[in-house]
């Protein structure tokens, strides 16, 4: 909205100073801010009203140290970082841009879909919450509606060859299902191509396929590893300050040109979004290290994984996550590898066997007697690196 007043300001008034709401780096240094404040200073006021409420965390007995010290701590913390980011998005983002528009759907309905899930648990005493498969339903329609509108929008587009347009001396546009390969050395992939298997053009059945999958995997990662105090906050506030970085290098012609990465027209304004996600987070953590004061629940985790995989498929960057989003892939992974085994032995020998003493895998190292606390460090600092070898990648061909 100050977006839009701001541009009237200037245009018609010549107002000093109004043209600095133009430029995308201080729409998004000023959405950080704010949405930095608003997770720190009114966080605590919403920490307070869930506690009244007695909106506590039911800990089940995992035999784990300090698990009983988290017995009635607030849970639905997501609602910090979801509030805190919609507000500067609202005052800051550019309503008209597309990418903004899917941004905002994506993570309303992602926090629609794990408030659900947190007030079954926590209202109606049912510790599974919402079924599983209304979960990956839910996250399907995302993945549709993400699907359809990328492959069939017209303002979605990407700088086709890298080249200008000689004859026009523009940039030459066209609609492209093209992504960013990591270790190839043209850095791209076009999903046309590996599904091109009919004469008819349906192509983008298998895309909009491949998309959702992306967005559940992600999306019940982020959840999974979301089980130490500031472990979900932590590693996804890495994350998504690295999409920020790829949005902002993928919206702007010179450095995607000199990256050798394919421009895409308007990408940048999801950094204004990015910034108020980071800050959001950032803020939520001040509450969420240990020992924590408040969880995310799956109002927070879902959502968090879930935009994440939606930023990347918007920025082309979507099969850069199991690099970037590492952490989340080996906590999924471990859960994987636990019951097929678990499931495998019992069949076979009568006997469940296991291979990690618990999943996902930081119960595995609490179990191991590691302290909480040095878990989440070691994590944080291997995503860290992940993040670093994912800007790498750009180069490294």
């Amino acid at each position: 909205m100050l977006y839009y007043l701001f541009e009237i300001l200037e245009k018609e008034f010549q107002l000093m100073g109004a043209s600095l709401f133009q430029y995308i780096s201080f729409r998004s240094a000023i959405s950080f801010i704010l949405a930095l404040l608003i997770s720190t200073i009114f966080g605590k006021r919403i920490i307070n009203y869930l506690r009244q409420k007695q909106i506590g965390e039911n800990i089940r007995n995992l035999s784990l140290p300090g698990e009983k010290d988290k017995e009635g701590t607030p849970t639905m913390g997501g609602i910090i970082i979801i509030l805190s980011t919609i507000i500067p998005i609202l005052l800051f983002t550019d309503f008209k841009n597309i990418y903004i528009v899917i941004l905002i759907i994506s993570l309303l309905w992602l926090a629609l879909i794990g408030f659900a899930d947190d007030y079954i648990k926590v209202f109606k005493k049912k510790k599974s919450g919402i079924s599983s498969w209304v979960k990956i339903l839910g996250q399907t329609f995302l993945g549709l509606f993400i699907g359809f509108t990328v492959y069939f929008h017209p303002e979605i587009e990407v700088k086709q060859n890298n080249e200008f347009n000689a004859e026009q001396n523009i940039i030459s546009n066209q609609k492209s299902l093209k992504t960013t390969i990591p270790f190839v050395k043209n850095n791209e992939l076009d999903y046309v191509q590996i599904f091109k298997i009919s004469k008819n053009n349906i192509n983008w059945i298998f895309y909009v396929l491949v998309i959702t999958f992306i967005i559940i995997a992600v999306s019940n990662g982020s959840n999974l590893t979301d089980g130490l105090d500031g472990l979900a906050a932590g590693t996804s506030s890495i994350v998504v300050f690295i999409l920020g970085i790829l949005a902002w290098v993928s919206g702007n012609f010179i450095f995607s040109d000199y990256l050798n990465i394919m421009y895409i027209p308007g990408i940048g304004e999801i950094l204004v979004f990015v910034s108020a996600l980071l800050g959001g987070l950032i803020g939520f953590l001040w509450y969420n290290t240990h020992p924590a004061q408040v969880f995310m629940g799956d109002t927070g985790s879902l959502s968090i994984g879930g935009i994440i995989a939606v930023i990347a498929i918007l920025v082309r960057k979507e099969l850069m996550l199991p690099i970037l989003c590492g952490i989340f892939l080996i906590e999924t992974v471990s859960v994987i590898i636990q019951v097929s085994f678990f499931k495998y032995t019992k069949r076979k020998y009568g006997i469940g066997k296991r291979i990690f003493l618990m999943s996902p895998i930081h119960h595995h190292f609490q179990k191991k007697g590691l302290s909480e606390t040095k878990i989440v460090t070691r994590f944080w600092i291997i995503s860290i690196l992940l993040a670093i070898l994912t800007l790498i990648t750009l180069k490294l061909r």
